[in-house]
């Protein structure tokens, strides 16, 4: 396997990255818990461009919080049951998520003190609202929005058209069938 090819978890890896695994918890559109880990993990290709983004950020007084990264294939199963619709939930019987490959990451921006800045809406909101081009927001969620934009994409990530909070690395990996955070130690 190549080193970029290699999962790492980026708690350790990006220096002042947060993380709230949603998923983890019941705090998401199922109200279950989909997996038992709180470690974030992306494929090394994918968290280096991650990195970058963060340290730009930081030189701003912002930063990174992550709310969903790599995500086992089973849980796919279970968040297409809950919401069937291609749009917000990749369909498991066509293909694989990107965040099942390592390479998709959904995040919002903090400050300095690691409280979200305002965005369009919450996590998981499947509205219209959440759409990148949805006009109906505030100035400063379309500002932030966008500065988040701008540096995932000059790093080499493509916005999801539906999720604001929702990026594809560019670069394709294979499905991630190894063990999942919890089982994969210090790296």
């Amino acid at each position: 396997m190549e080193d970029r090819e290699q999962i790492v978890i980026l708690q350790q890896y990006i220096p002042g990255i947060l993380v709230e695994l949603r998923y983890a918890t019941e705090q998401n559109f199922t109200g279950k818990v989909i997996y038992d880990f709180s470690e974030a993990c992306l494929r090394k290709g994918t968290a280096d461009k991650l990195a970058a983004v963060q340290q730009i950020l930081q030189k701003q007084g912002l930063g990174l919080k992550v709310w969903d990264a790599l995500r086992p294939v089973e849980a796919q199963f279970v968040l297409w049951q809950v919401v069937p619709d291609a749009r917000f939930v990749a369909d498991p019987h066509h293909g694989y998520s990107n965040h099942s490959r390592g390479n998709a990451i959904d995040l919002t921006l903090v400050d300095a003190d690691g409280r979200e800045l305002e965005m369009p809406t919450g996590f998981d909101s499947f509205t219209p609202q959440a759409s990148r081009n949805y006009m109906g927001i505030s100035a400063k969620a379309r500002e932030n929005a966008m500065l988040l934009q701008q540096l995932m994409e000059a790093q080499g990530f493509l916005p999801n058209p539906h999720e604001w909070w929702h990026f594809d690395d560019a670069e394709q990996y294979s499905v991630y069938r190894g063990p999942m955070p919890a089982r994969l130690g210090n790296q």
